[in-house]
């Protein structure tokens, strides 16, 4: 069974950056693709980004392209999210989530693992 672990969430004014991290465990995180969703009160999870299982290959929502890059060390079983230019509507939960399949998808069914999320809080 996987487990994922998201850590580096926290409070950041408009425009400052967070580094969101996630560690996997209980099997190689190479063997998996990644991915990053959010969610804000009152609204559905969505889709921000993901990351093929060798990294080579990304996709992201438009909403945070330019601003939020994800990457992963299978060294250390940990995947990331750098984020920057944060702006008061890119707050909300943030959840890791890694998924069986080779292809990159933007669905929340699609992925088979979840972690419990950090929270993401940007003021004006």
């Amino acid at each position: 069974q996987v487990q994922l672990v998201e850590s580096g969430g926290g409070l950041v004014q408009a425009g400052g950056s967070l580094r969101l991290s996630c560690v996997a465990s209980g099997r190689a995180l190479s063997t998996l693709a990644m991915g990053w969703f959010r969610q804000a009160p009152g609204k559905e999870r969505e889709f921000v980004t993901a990351i093929s299982r060798s990294g080579v290959a990304t996709r992201s929502a438009d909403s945070v392209k330019g601003r939020f890059t994800i990457s992963r060390d299978n060294a250390k079983n940990t995947g990331y999210l750098q984020m920057a230019s944060l702006k008061p509507e890119d707050t909300a939960v943030y959840y890791c989530a890694a998924r069986e399949a080779v292809v990159l998808t933007t669905t929340t069914a699609s992925y088979d693992y979840w972690g419990q999320g950090t929270q993401v809080t940007v003021s004006p």
